[in-house]
């Protein structure tokens, strides 16, 4: 293992644009599956992590869904995507002394996606390794974690984030070579209630992924 300084997790957002076309080092049975949009840490006004971050010489083995537990918004813009990446960041480092977000990706309600832990999205376009998180205690060092912002112990995600939660995990499949039966929900590890009803949906999940694959 690596560690990401302040400096090497802020130059590896700057080199994101424009990288659709990594795919090197996936599964070469795996069809094609288009990128989505993800914004970089640095599109959504992160802050920098306030220490190093440990870069894992390995591709992580398995997706981990989780939801934020925070408020369902009916605002799916954009721009309260990138605030709500910003509490969440707030959140974690202030709140809990983290030093970074803890979850990789973040899937808004309006079906926005955004890198959590600085140098994930890079880690993802290139394939071959992953920042440790601090999203699944047991996992952190083997599963993409991706917040699916809002709180469904009894109610259903919106279709746009249902859609984009599919075509995001579709992708890191691809890249990484995960398989689609490789995707969980966080109480699969850890005691907890997350990802509530999106754990129910988990096989229809892998299905969906699996089709694109």
């Amino acid at each position: 293992m690596v560690r990401l300084t302040r400096r090497g997790a802020l130059r590896g957002a700057v080199l994101l644009g424009g990288a659709a076309a990594l795919l090197g080092g996936t599964d070469a049975a795996f069809a094609a599956v288009e990128q989505p949009s993800i914004a970089s840490c640095g599109a959504w006004g992160a802050r920098p992590p306030a220490g190093a971050l440990t870069v894992v010489q390995h591709k992580p083995n398995k997706i981990v869904v989780h939801h934020t537990a925070l408020a369902n918004s009916n605002d799916f813009s954009q721009a309260h995507a990138f605030a709500d990446s910003r509490e969440i960041q707030d959140l974690h480092m202030d709140g809990n002394g983290w030093v970074d977000s803890g979850q990789h990706f973040t899937n808004s309600r309006g079906g926005w996606l955004t890198e959590g832990r600085h140098g994930s999205l890079y880690a993802l376009l290139h394939s071959q390794t992953m920042v440790q998180g601090a999203h699944c205690v047991g996992q952190n060092d083997q599963a993409i974690g991706i917040e699916n912002e809002g709180t469904y112990l009894t109610e259903q995600p919106p279709a746009a984030q249902w859609n984009s939660l599919v075509a995001f995990c579709a992708f890191t499949c691809r890249q990484y070579g995960i398989p689609a039966t490789e995707i969980y929900g966080h109480k699969d590890f850890n005691n907890t209630q997350c990802p509530g009803l999106l754990h129910d949906r988990l096989p229809e999940l892998r299905s969906a992924v699996a089709a694109r694959l």
